[in-house]
């Protein structure tokens, strides 16, 4: 018999099991997977950020280039019928550059220094012929293409670390910007509607309409179908008045009503709705397709017709309904304009049942309805239209010389000019503005000057998408941001004022695609049991049983089972049989499914999720890590998955592993990843008030850091460097990813938040004497001045002197300025500059009129010169760091002195930390006066009042400071990256291991008195940025000075040693305060007063003594003192016919 011990063992073995078996249950929580965010780099390796930019234009130089030559690869002569010439390819070289007969590769880092255009041949075979011979000519010049930097076609590409060191190039240089006369140019991200796609809205007279753009190789054209007074409406630039829709399917052939009635709809719905405008064709008794084309005929706007014979009306109104109405939809042999009748059937649909149901109106602001132009698609668009105008300069070059000579002797390659497509791309990235008269298209400020301020300026730069919406208007809806906006647009990363909203930056991990074939989709369609819409009438194609399926917004067929077909399609883009960006989207409320394999579309990588687990297992990433696999290798095994914005409609995305359900389709990489490259860099910005990460994207830019490995190698015109920029000690994922760490922008500054005297009141910091001497702060302040020596038409030059000539040798006093010069006239590298000394002393020659020409070659020993000496303004000494000769095809000799100044932290300069806290220098104190810690000694670098957070909630800058403490005293970084930083307990703990208080705040003693102070003060390491506004560059003031010539009132500007203007305000001001002899001084006697010669008798302004008008009778003149300005308005409105008397009192 068991004994009793026993059965208790027994019983306590079984609660145990029960215990074990009630801790695994079955809905136990999924283990994290440690490191994920790996695959954020590795994407960033293989596409995002810029690489959007130079996929973008590798598009263009291998694809699009050769499309556009192969629409437009024949020119005919006029003259002579049997001549032709036929452009058989086109290719893009590496850039080249021709010097002394020798070609050698052009880099980069040379464009920068020589002023020079970084740009590639663009080289054609051409078969022509010459009498009645065909010739073939192989490699002809046609002009040459700036080259994107990193493009396929660029050096750089493929170069690792210590060939770009070679070369002077950055290797974490962003790259995707153009080189143009020396100056970098960035196309920016332009956004614009969907282009083929049907838009429902309200028009201005609030009337629903149906809006298409339709966009081809050959042509761009906009579309409208209006809903008003219950007809619909059709209408088109190219008409002079709104075309009644039934008139225009009668036009294309629907001549029954019973047709048109199928296309739309049977339901009674569409039937009721379309009944007024069948009511008000027969009205108009337009019947047939004859009658229905001559109506339309009338309302065609007169073209002019530059080429072949004048088209009657008749046939432009044919020609209009073929070419330019839905241009995108395709003209079939048979049926021309079925299918244009079928998609304006559809457009007339949705606008019945958004009448009906006004939630069926489109959101134009919903980003799956965008597109984003990058800067392949933009030099296409420049290309082919110079391309247009190249070949109709050389058509009508080879009719005038075909005139002129016999065609035997004629040959047309002479005729070729390679300046136009050069000049007209250069212009065109130089100045921003793209002009295509083609399209009609005049847009501004499409290209802007890389900002160099700092690394993280030029990254922000290159991935910001710029709006076309007037920044003047005050409306909120495209400013708002916008669910759609979610992982694919910087939520923080917006400036402020009227472009807020509208400047835009892209996310982490957004890629924008570009285009990819239609044919193979199109067949993969009909595989997986798509009937094609060719076949179908109106009952089958809108049956309550099909779903529609659209492709790139064109309808192709219909499905009976949308949720398999779908299913499908994903399986194969899974396993590659379909590229990888292209999305399918199940639209239940539409019945229809869109397939978008077009370029300009938005989409993001997610970790796939089946039966509720991500297919992502720890293996996976220990591979990645270890390098074994890479990027494509996750794609390629259905692990990550590229979404659009339309396509997440259909997904339940989880945020991470914690929320997973059976219904979750997708999940995050990491949620970190929804902020920009630029917000990234905020630790903690999840703790912050919202607006405070907005202004420190804007203060993130002007930091002063590294602004490359190269940067002493560059001639940029103002470079601001710091002298010691360190890691911040809390970091982010984002910081390691972008190559922060190695380019960095601040310094970790030791900060006591307390109030010290009254110097630190709004904002104002106060920093110790002792860290600014030890090189805190401390910046380089690097500036570049240019010259050219100029060769004259008639042999003259400019000219540089030594410091003393023998005109100057008399004046001793005037060679102290040119103590900085060597004996070739310029400053020595080195020596320092002091206000107004001389730097180049230059001289140009004085030309009289008889001596200008080409003809008047003058005798150089005999011309007189005058001096146009360069000299250095500024108060503080600058020293010659470098001196550059170089030059350039246009300047054979070009001149660039690069002059250095440290700038030590003064009072007036600007700090900010992460956190958009900016403040001023209020007091420089010395270490001895400042608090201290008696426990290590330790004092701080910078002190900010405390009254900067209660309404700022800034309170990721108290966690930084936690985490930046604790990790100073375990020896190691720490991480406040969003959402899944360092949490606060556990940097409590190490601060509480190492002897200090839990929550940052220590006992300090005072530097005045030695006492301790009565408070424990809250202190430790902040990561502080040094912003470009200093107070160097921006104090003014001015007693006396020059005036304009035209008023004589003060000039206005710093630079021009203006006067502080006293604006219309001020001036109101003054005359509520009834200041009256304070006005007068101001506006009159301090500015421009001036005395003029009044006659009493006609009120005009005359001479002392006489008034030419009345009478020179010396008693009627009275001077009188009124601004100079006053009197020059006077005499305008003179001029103008207009009478100003002014009529005089005795006082």
């Amino acid at each position: 018999m068991p004994s009793q011990n026993e059965h208790m063992k027994d019983e306590s073995n079984g609660n145990d099991f029960h215990e074990l078996f009630n801790d695994l249950k079955l809905h136990e929580p999924l283990k994290k997977i440690d490191d994920k965010w790996k695959l954020v780099p590795a994407f960033l390796r293989l596409r995002g950020l810029v690489k959007a930019h130079i996929d973008s234009f590798n598009h263009f130089l291998n694809v699009d280039i050769k499309e556009i030559m192969r629409a437009n690869q024949l020119i005919n002569s006029d003259i002579d019928p049997t001549f032709y010439l036929r452009f058989t390819d086109i290719n893009v070289g590496f850039p080249k550059i021709e010097e002394d007969f020798e070609q050698h590769n052009l880099m980069p880092h040379e464009c920068r220094i020589r002023d020079l255009t970084y740009s590639a041949p663009i080289h054609v075979d051409i078969e022509y012929t010459k009498g009645d011979r065909i010739f073939l000519k192989n490699q002809v010049l046609i002009g040459r293409m700036p080259m994107m930097l990193g493009a396929s076609n660029c050096w750089l590409n493929g170069m690792d670390h210590d060939r770009l060191a070679a070369i002077k190039e950055c290797p974490y240089d962003p790259r995707g910007y153009f080189i143009i006369k020396g100056v970098e140019k960035v196309l920016l991200i332009q956004e614009q509607m969907s282009k083929n796609r049907i838009i429902i809205e309200l028009d201005s007279k609030q009337n629903v309409c149906a809006q298409v753009t339709s966009s081809t190789y050959e042509r761009k054209s906009r579309t409208t179908i209006v809903h008003k007074n219950d007809k619909f409406y059709l209408k088109h630039n190219t008409f002079t008045d709104d075309i009644p829709v039934v008139v225009a399917f009668k036009a294309m052939g629907m001549e029954t009503d019973q047709e048109i009635a199928q296309i739309i709809g049977t339901e009674s719905m569409y039937l009721d709705g379309l009944a007024l405008s069948l009511q008000e064709c027969s009205q108009l008794n337009v019947l047939s397709q004859a009658q229905a084309l001559e109506f339309i005929a009338n309302k065609v706007k007169s073209l002019k017709s530059f080429q072949g014979r004048p088209k009657t009306k008749l046939e432009e109104a044919r020609d209009i309904l073929t070419n330019v109405i839905l241009a995108h939809i395709p003209m079939s042999k048979h049926l021309p304009y079925f299918a244009k009748c079928r998609y304006l059937g559809l457009m007339i649909r949705r606008i019945i049942e958004a009448v009906h149901d006004p939630s069926k109106l489109d959101d134009k602001d919903y980003y799956g309805n965008k597109r984003l132009e990058l800067s392949g698609q933009l030099i296409s668009l420049l290309f082919e239209d110079l391309l247009k105008k190249f070949q109709f300069d050389l058509k009508k070059q080879i009719d005038i010389m075909l005139q002129k000579s016999k065609k035997e002797k004629f040959d047309a390659l002479t005729c070729i000019r390679a300046d136009t497509i050069t000049q007209g791309l250069e212009i065109s990235i130089s100045s921003g503005n793209w002009s295509l008269k083609r399209f009609k298209m005049e847009r501004k400020s499409v290209t802007q000057v890389l900002s160099r301020l700092s690394y993280i300026a030029a990254l922000g730069m290159m991935a910001r998408i710029n709006s076309q919406f007037e920044k003047t208007r005050k409306i909120s809806g495209p400013r708002a941001l916008q669910p759609s906006h979610w992982g694919i647009v910087c939520p923080s990363d917006t400036p402020e004022g009227e472009s807020c909203g509208l400047v835009k930056n892209l996310a982490l991990t957004t890629h924008v695609t570009t285009d990819s074939p239609e044919q193979p989709l199109l067949r993969i369609c009909i595989d997986l049991g798509m009937e094609d819409a060719a076949l179908l009438g109106g009952d089958e194609l809108y049956s309550k049983k099909h779903f529609l399926v659209f492709l790139n917004g064109q309808p192709i067929g219909v499905v009976k089972n949308p949720h398999k077909f779908v299913r499908n399609f994903r399986f194969l883009r899974k396993r590659g049989r379909v590229q990888e960006f292209v999305s399918v989207y199940l639209n239940d409320h539409q019945n229809s499914i869109n397939i978008a394999s077009d370029g300009g579309r938005l989409v993001r990588p997610l970790l796939v999720i089946e039966k509720g687990r991500p297919k992502l297992q720890q293996m996976h990433i220990q591979d990645l890590i270890i390098g074994l696999k890479d990027f494509n290798d996750f794609l390629s095994e259905g692990i990550i998955e590229y979404l659009d914005v339309n396509e997440e409609n259909n997904a339940l995305i989880a945020l991470n592993e914690e929320g997973l359900t059976e219904q979750h389709t997708h999940m995050e990489i990491d949620p970190f990843t929804i902020l920009g490259c630029v917000a990234g860099l905020i630790p903690y910005p999840h703790h912050n008030q919202s607006p405070r990460n907005t202004y420190q994207c804007a203060m993130g830019k002007q930091a002063i850091g590294t602004i490359g490995l190269n940067q002493l190698n560059r001639v940029d015109t103002l470079l601001y460097l710091m002298t010691y920029p360190m890691k911040p000690l809390v970091k982010t994922k984002t910081i390691e990813i972008i190559n922060f760490e190695q380019l960095p922008a601040g310094q970790n500054a030791s900060v006591a938040i307390m109030s010290y005297s009254g110097y630190d009141i709004e904002d104002a910091v106060i920093l110790n004497k002792s860290s600014l001497d030890r090189g805190f702060g401390r910046a380089m302040y690097i500036r570049r001045y240019q010259t050219d020596i100029k060769k004259y038409s008639n042999g003259a030059t400019d000219i540089i002197l030594p410091g003393v000539t023998q005109k100057d040798s008399r004046k001793t006093f005037m060679n102290k300025k040119f103590h900085a010069l060597d004996g070739d006239g310029m400053a020595r590298v080195g020596e320092s500059l002091g206000n107004g000394d001389v730097f180049i002393n230059k001289y140009t020659p004085v030309i009289n009129e008889t001596q200008s020409g080409y003809m008047n070659q003058v005798d150089i020993s005999q011309l007189e010169f005058k001096s146009q000496a360069q000299s250095y303004k500024g108060a503080n000494p600058a020293y010659v760091d470098r001196v550059i000769l170089t030059s350039t095809p246009e300047n054979p000799f070009i001149i660039k002195m690069i002059t250095r100044q440290s700038r030590v932290p003064e009072i007036g300069d600007k700090f900010s930390s992460r956190h958009g806290q900016k403040g001023v220098v209020g007091l420089i104190v010395p270490q001895e006066d400042l608090p201290f810690s008696e426990k290590n000694g330790w004092c701080p670098d910078l002190i900010m009042n405390p009254h900067g957070f209660p309404s700022r909630m800034t309170v990721g800058k108290m966690i930084e400071l936690i985490s930046g403490k604790a990790g100073v005293l375990s020896g190691e970084f720490k991480y406040g990256t969003a959402f899944s930083g360092d949490p606060v307990e556990e940097m409590g703990k190490i601060l509480i291991k190492y002897g200090y208080s839990f929550d940052g705040k220590d006992c300090l003693m005072s530097g005045i008195t030695g006492e301790i102070l009565p408070c424990f003060v809250f202190s430790g390491p902040i990561y502080y940025q040094r912003l470009k506004h200093m107070v160097q560059d921006k104090m003014h003031s001015r007693a006396r000075g020059p005036k304009s010539v035209l008023t004589r009132q003060p000039t206005e500007g710093r630079s021009r040693e203006g006067g502080l203007r006293l604006g219309e305000m001020e001036r109101d001001c003054l005359i509520g305060y009834g200041a009256a002899n304070l006005i007068m001084e101001r506006l009159m006697i301090s500015s421009d007063q001036f005395v003029v010669y009044v006659c009493n008798k006609c009120g005009f302004i005359g001479y002392e003594g006489c008034c030419v008008y009345c009478s020179p009778n010396h008693d009627n003149v009275c001077s009188v003192k009124m601004p100079y300005a006053c009197k020059l308005l006077l005499q305008e409105l003179q001029s103008m016919n207009i009478r100003a008397q002014i009529k005089l009192t005795d006082v």
